[in-house]
Parts: C-alpha cells; structure tokens; sequence
C-alpha cells in the first residue's frame, strides 16, 4: 500500500457499521477520494478533527489495490469554519458548495484551482455580510474552472461573436445570436448585463469579484439560469439548492 498525505475538504459524511466513518474528500493533490476512518465514531481521540462538513484537513491515507475506498489513518483539523455553522443561510450555501464539488467533479480528477476556489469561498463567507453573493461567484467560477461551464462568449451553433440580442439554450448549453433562434423555439432571452457579468466572474479572481455590483434583477437572472442549467445537465436538483430556495422565500 502507498501512503499519501494531502488538504482536504469535507464533502459527504455517513456512518460505517457502529464504529467507522466514510468520509468523501475533496483533495488539493488527488482530487475527489473516498475514504474510511475506522474506530473514530468508538475513539475520537484517535483523530484531531469531528470530520465536520465542509471542515478544512490535513489527511494522511493508504490507496489500497482494487478498492476505490482508501484507509484514512489521519485527519488533521486545519479550520471548522466555526462563524458558518453559526449561521443558518452561511451553512446552506456551505453546504451547496460541497455538494457541487460533489456532484461535477469525478473521482481523483485533481483541479488544484477548484480546491482554491474553495477554500476562499469558506473563508469568505465566514466574514461575509452577503452571503448570497459568494453562493452566485462560486457557482459561475466553478462551472468555469470545472470545464462544465455554459457557452457565453459566442453563439454556441455558430459561434460568431453576438453584438446585440441573445437567447439562452439550456439544451445546447449556451447563448444563441438571432439567426439561430429557431435551433431551439424554447431558449429564453437574457439580458445584457447578465452576460457582460457571467464573464467578468469567469476571467476575473475570487477578490476581484467580491467587489462586483450586482443589481438585483441581474442577480435574480443569474440564479434562475445557473440553477436550471445544473438542473438540466446533472438531471436532478441539488439538495442544498432546495434548502437556500426555501430559506429566500423565508426571508
């Protein structure tokens, strides 16, 4: 067995028989990894972290031969991000944004950039009086840095530059310019502004983005196509997603 040592992020914890924890990792070194911690629900003293969601670790592990689960024999706690799990809608958008990483990254696909991405976005939502707006940044920069990311630069048919108008085709994954509207009757229009911002978060730094204004009809734009864009390509909508919807219409 070869032995590893990596950060990592918590993504998904579940209960192994009465002792154990399997634990999904997002990893600055190997990407996305399954792990088993044994014993640490009988002896937590064993391991210097409570393997919190979205709690940031320094992990040592065992790939095994023929088993896609590895043997996590440390985990080192780094920082709990105590200031979100304090509050409801900060610990949401926690909570969306592991279980983004979750859902587009495949296993041991490592994006050094993602794992970064992270961490700022944790950071930044501790300190954050708009909370929202991190959820809205990470979501673009993401999909962005993921390959995932819809078509904004051009028509996604025939991928001339658009200059005025355009609509948005979920099915085809990006804007259409006018002369290829009737490739799909049910793309919908979008507003400049919302294009003009999609693309500065995609070519611009987590800080540099913090200071981006954002009107809030633009902002609303942006969630609803974001949101249906994952909903159409992943086929399901994200649990925590339904969570942040509920606790807006709360507010």
């Amino acid at each position: 067995m070869s032995i590893h040592k990596t950060e990592a992020i918590i993504l998904r914890r579940i209960d192994f028989r009465e002792t154990s924890l399997i634990v999904d990792f997002y990893t600055r070194d190997f990407g996305k990894i399954c792990g088993i911690l044994k014993g640490i629900r009988l002896e937590p003293q064993k391991f210097a972290s409570t393997v919190e969601l979205s709690s940031y670790n320094d992990i040592v592990f065992y790939k095994r031969p023929g088993t896609a689960i590895y043997l996590v024999s440390a985990c080192d706690l780094k920082n709990k991000f105590f200031n979100i799990r304090n509050h409801m809608a900060k610990a949401a958008i926690s909570g969306f944004i592991m279980e983004l990483i979750s859902a587009v990254m495949q296993p041991e696909e490592k994006n050094e950039e993602i794992f970064n991405l992270a961490i700022n976005a944790l950071k930044e939502l501790e300190t954050t009086q708009n909370p929202d707006k991190i959820a809205t940044i990470f979501k673009i920069k993401m999909l962005a840095l993921s390959g995932f990311k819809p078509h904004f630069d051009s028509c996604v048919c025939c991928s001339e530059r658009i200059m005025g108008q355009s609509k948005f085709s979920l099915k085809m994954g990006g804007l259409l310019c006018p002369k290829c509207y009737f490739k799909d009757l049910s793309a919908r229009a979008i507003f400049r502004g919302t294009i003009a911002s999609i693309l500065h978060i995609e070519r611009n730094d987590f800080k540099t983005n913090l200071n981006l204004g954002l009107n809030p009809q633009i902002k609303k734009e942006l969630d609803v196509i974001l949101n249906a864009f994952l909903n159409f390509h992943l086929e399901r909508e994200l649990k925590s997603q339904k969570v942040i919807n509920k606790l807006a219409i709360a507010v």
